[in-house]
């Protein structure tokens, strides 16, 4: 029996895919790991101090865990390095045989995303290197945020950003769930690096999904770099509005337009944006 532990448990990701494996296994062979474990008791599995900052509270964490999952911190870049380093060597101290981590797709220059990025590929480095079974993912963008948005969307009447005509590799939390589980569970994965995503679009056929969807007439327009990063920092504050900024003049750059190894990953196809938006309209569970 392989008992895996999910870090970052309490987060949206990390919660998904802790459902995705007690649906798959039980919970019986599931940890998960939060820095404030109070915000994952509702899983339903043991729960266990998660701090990236906490290297020695991590290796006992770690304690007869056969397999880890890595979910990429939201430290500046400059912080999360390290960060990751200490859960990737506590668990080589605590004797976990395979780390699957969570990484990002992107540019790794010319944008102010690339920093993350960069990070992201250091950590890559690091699981490669750090003599564990290994498997890599790299996610595209979540869709979700989104449709959280739609409010504002329809006030706007508009989607309005800095993407130009570029495509983009969008996901689900849930589909991203559902592939990790077959990663941390199949060592078929392993030594093996993924984008996982779903088909690119474009920010006008996103608008199009979104009408459909929600019966609204948004169209798209796009921005300067510069018109739209003011935009952001002044509704987001700095540092996320230049993360996202970085997001969209990527797009714009070709840079989240990748061929998908999704089914590879997952033993299955991603799911269809016609099939997503539609179980949007229809009020069932996306």
């Amino acid at each position: 029996m392989v008992t895996i532990a999910v870090a970052a448990a309490s987060g949206h990701l990390g919660h998904a895919i802790v459902k995705a494996l007690i649906a798959r296994d039980g919970t019986d062979t599931v940890i998960a790991l939060a820095r404030t474990p109070e915000k994952a008791k509702d899983l339903g599995v043991e729960v266990r101090p998660g701090d990236y900052d906490d290297r020695a509270g991590l290796e006992r964490s770690l304690s007869g865990v056969d397999v880890v999952l890595l979910v990429s911190g939201m430290s500046e870049p400059g912080e999360r390095i390290g960060q990751h380093r200490n859960v990737i060597e506590a668990a080589k101290s605590a004797g976990v045989g395979k780390i699957v981590y969570t990484s990002v797709q992107g540019p790794a220059d010319g944008t102010s995303f690339s920093p993350v990025v960069k990070s992201n590929r250091q950590t890559e480095q690091d699981v490669r290197e750090s003599g564990l079974e290994w498997v890599i993912g790299r996610n595209g963008i979540y869709i979700e945020p989104d449709i959280d948005y739609i409010e504002s969307y329809k006030a706007a009447g508009e989607i309005a950003n800095c993407a130009g005509d570029g495509k983009c590799g969008y996901t689900t939390r849930a589909e991203l769930a559902y592939a990790y589980a077959q990663m941390l569970l199949s060592d078929a994965h392993n030594g093996q690096t993924y984008n996982l995503h779903g088909e690119c679009l474009t920010q006008a056929q996103l608008a199009d999904h979104l009408n459909q969807a929600f019966g609204t007439s948004l169209v798209y327009r796009a921005m300067s770099v510069e018109d739209y990063r003011q935009d952001r920092i002044a509704e987001l504050g700095e540092f996320i509005g230049t993360v996202i900024t970085g997001i969209y003049s990527g797009i714009r750059q070709g840079g989240f337009d990748t061929i998908s190894n999704y089914a590879e990953a997952a033993g299955r196809p991603h799911q269809a944006w016609s099939d997503y938006f539609s179980r949007i309209k229809t009020g069932a569970s996306a």
